[in-house]
Formats: C-alpha cells, structure tokens, sequence
C-alpha cells in the first residue's frame, strides 16, 4: 500500500531540488525523507531518483510520476477544503413539506441548514401528501417530507418520524366525559386530512364497518382550518395532537376516548428520486432525520 506521507515527500523533494530542503519544508529529518522515497521506490518497484553531490534529480519515471504525486496531493487538498467549507452546496432546493411537519420542527431544520449551508436557498411547499407525491415523480419538487414511504423507482425513503391520531373535540360538545362510542361521535361532522389521503380513508372505514353508511366527513390540506373548525365547534376532529400543547393546556381543546379500533400512526418519511443531482437532498433529508428525532414530538419516530 502506498503511503500519501510518502508521495508528499517525494513532491516536495523534487520540487525543491535536495533532501534537506524537503526536510525543512516537512518539519522532519533528512534521514527521515531518504526513508519515505526509498519506501516509496520499493513500493512502485522504480527509482525515482539520482543522487549525487548537489542533491537529488529526477530520474526519467519519476518526471513522469511527478505529475500523478501532484493530482492526488491536490485531491487531498480538495478534499479537506470540501470538509471544511460550508457554502460548497449552494443554489436552489425544492422541498415539499405536509403541514404536520410545518407545525412541528420544519423551523429548526430551516434554521440548521441556513447556518449549515448559507448558499443553499431552501424553496418550501406546503401541501398533501397525495400533491406533494405527485410532484416529486414529476421533479417539481427535489425532495418531499410526507406520509411514506413512496414505493416508486429509484424513490430513496429515509424515515423521519413517527406521530399517533385521536380524536379531538372542543369541550362542551356534548359528548361528556366517555369514553364515548363511535356512533355517538360520528353525529358530529368529522373533520380530517384531506379526503385522498390514508388517514380520511381509514376512518371513513372504520365509520362505515359500524353502520354509519354515510359518515359526514370534511377533509383538508390545511391543518390550521382542522383547527379552526373544532374550535368554532363544528365538529370532532381526528389529527395528530403534537402540535395542540397550547390548546389541550388551555382547555379550549380536549382529547377523547373512543370505543373504537385504534387508529393508526402517522409515519413520514423524506423521500426523494436518486440521481446525479441527488446529493443535496441526501444530506438534507439526513439533517431532517437527525432534527425530527431530536424533537420532543418526534422521539416515537
């Protein structure tokens, strides 16, 4: 195996035309750089020079080797530069977020890239996930944190996080303390994720298994009107509580017990198409990972 140390030396030793001044240049000893070029030499199976009184020259490999010793310095250099400069990604990346993560960490990712990344501009849109899926397979998009996996060709799916369901209501709507049954909270409007997403589809589903034929259901893309419409009383809603602290605190929100079959997770994951230009966003989703889990919301995931 060759030594980089040694390719070094013999770079410098030429460059500078003796050992010594080889030496002083690398902070050792000359005995020191007759060894490395000779280990060097023996590893190549050349000599790569002639020595004589006034020092060292080049034998005709080793002018021919010198220009190789040269590229795989630079690429060191280039390399540790890379490592430690932070504005290397630079240009535009489209991110599709779901709301659930708007609400809940999407802030400190932005922020740990911008310190990150300074040259990176981060492009941000806010839909389903049935839309932000579309998107991606149509490279509207480069990268997407939404319900997945999506299970398309050379679709890369890391998983982010992982957010329970339940139902909630605004307290005084009648249901009591329950728990209450699925029939007596069905003769509220239920209010959830838009209607082509898995979570409206399971609970249509769980509703019609019990009797109720036509449920009446209100799907939306927007969390915050979910929100809006079970504080106006409107109905009962069933979203992820992770982002409610501040109303389920305040008692303007209430969780309720339903005699039900559980109702399923939340699991989101970045998912992005590989490629040639994926590299940005495998290192953001990472960085989305590392964020999600360092979220009080998102240890479960």
């Amino acid at each position: 195996m060759i030594d980089l140390r040694n390719i070094e030396t013999f770079f410098w030793a030429a460059a500078l035309g003796s050992l010594r001044a080889a030496s002083e240049k690398l902070g050792t000893t000359q005995p020191a750089i007759s060894q490395r070029i000779a280990s060097l030499e023996t590893a190549l199976g050349v000599r790569l020079f002639e020595r004589d009184a006034r020092g060292v020259k080049l034998t005709a490999k080793g002018h021919e080797l010198l220009a190789h010793a040269e590229r795989m310095m630079q690429a060191r250099r280039d390399m540790i530069q890379a490592a430690r400069d932070q504005t290397t990604m630079s240009g535009t990346l489209r991110i599709g977020v779901a709301e659930t993560i708007v609400q809940t960490w999407l802030p400190k990712l932005i922020e740990e890239v911008h310190v990150a990344y300074p040259a990176l501009v981060l492009e941000i849109e806010v839909d389903s996930t049935h839309v932000l899926q579309s998107h991606l397979m149509a490279r509207q998009i480069d990268l997407a944190f939404l319900l997945g996996p999506v299970l398309e060709a050379r679709v890369e799916n890391l998983p982010l996080c992982t957010y329970p369901l339940a139902w909630v209501v605004k307290p005084g709507a009648g249901l009591g303390p329950g728990p209450v049954t699925l029939a007596r909270i069905a003769g509220l409007p239920i209010i959830t994720y838009p209607s082509n997403s898995s979570p409206y589809r399971q609970v249509r589903d769980m509703l019609m298994r019990a009797g109720i034929s036509t449920p009446r259901m209100y799907g939306s893309a927007s969390l915050s009107m979910v929100v809006r419409m079970v504080l106006d009383g409107i109905g009962a809603a069933v979203i992820t509580p992770v982002f409610l602290g501040r109303e389920l605190e305040r008692g303007e929100l209430q969780i309720v017990e339903v005699e039900a079959d559980p109702l399923p997770d939340l699991s989101f994951t970045a998912s992005w198409i590989d490629g040639p230009d994926s590299h940005p966003s495998r290192v953001i989703a990472r960085m989305a990972q590392a964020v999600a889990r360092e979220s009080p919301a998102g240890q479960k995931g």
